[in-house]
């Protein structure tokens, strides 16, 4: 690797190198919903997905219906100490469903050994916490990956889309400047911090929360409806500001190249 390359690469988990459709958050969250009496629906959970699940949780009380319903069955709109109680309640939760749904999405760990060939280094994020992500960072491993570095959700002073997830693991891997690194998440909120950040950015769109299908689910798909949610997904992504969107990330190969050509040129991604 020179000095006019990619030097890093920070990955989101969820969706984008584990998880094929993002499933996990979403069975957590709707549990400890029903545990108290309320039904949030599949597009409640996924809608602001890439959040620190405390920030997620708030967002999904938020939403009118949801109030509505809460006020409804507790007889008093949701409080803070409601946002704290559900989200202890989701720890447990969420760190069973991540260890479920912790197959590597396909292609992950080849694009892993090609980056570490070309020498850039591996960063990661999360919306996780630390406890949530105990059992899949081994997990991971065991299938083949294991980033040089992981930022789970609490460890900065603020989560997505602030940068500082992103910084956090610059300066630990020791590189910049930030337009030589490349931040790659399925949520457009992961895609707003790198954009933040001063990164090149990638969109997931096939394996990540836009779609929200598992493996199994995406691949039994009809051509045009999968082309069709495909479409969405990448003007999601894109409308968010990804400077490339792939398929998922066994695509992103294909892009290395010119990518090195683009930092060697002198191109910066925050002016883009």
């Amino acid at each position: 690797m020179d000095d006019m390359s990619v030097k890093a690469f920070i990955f989101d988990w969820a969706g984008t190198m584990v998880d094929h459709g993002c499933c996990a958050p979403v069975l957590a969250l709707q549990t400890v919903f029903a545990d108290e009496g309320v039904a949030i629906t599949d597009e409640d959970a996924r809608a602001d997905m890439g959040k620190a699940k405390d920030a997620h949780i708030r967002a999904i009380l938020a939403k009118p219906r949801v109030a509505d319903q809460w006020t409804a069955v507790k007889g008093t709109p949701a409080t803070d100490n409601d946002v704290s109680r559900l989200f202890s309640a989701v720890g447990p939760l969420m760190q069973a469903a991540a260890a479920q749904c912790s197959a590597l999405i396909p292609g992950a760990v080849d694009l892993v050994e090609t980056l570490r060939a070309r020498g850039v280094k591996i960063g990661s994020s999360t919306g996780y916490t630390r406890d949530m992500m105990r059992d899949i960072l081994p997990l991971a491993k065991n299938q083949g990956y294991a980033p040089d570095f992981t930022v789970c959700a609490g460890e900065t002073s603020e989560g997505r889309p602030a940068p500082f997830m992103i910084w956090k693991n610059l300066i630990e891997l020791g590189v910049w400047p930030t337009s030589s690194c490349v931040k790659v998440d399925d949520a457009p909120v992961g895609i707003v911090a790198g954009r933040n950040a001063g990164c090149w950015t990638i969109g997931v769109a096939a394996s990540g929360n836009e779609i929200g299908l598992s493996l199994e689910a995406y691949t039994q798909l009809d051509q045009a409806e999968r082309e069709t949610r495909l479409q969405t997904a990448r003007s999601v992504l894109k409308a968010a500001g990804a400077h490339y969107v792939v398929d998922s990330v066994a695509d992103i190969p294909a892009l290395l190249d010119e990518l090195d050509q683009r930092i060697r040129a002198g191109e910066m991604p925050a002016q883009i």
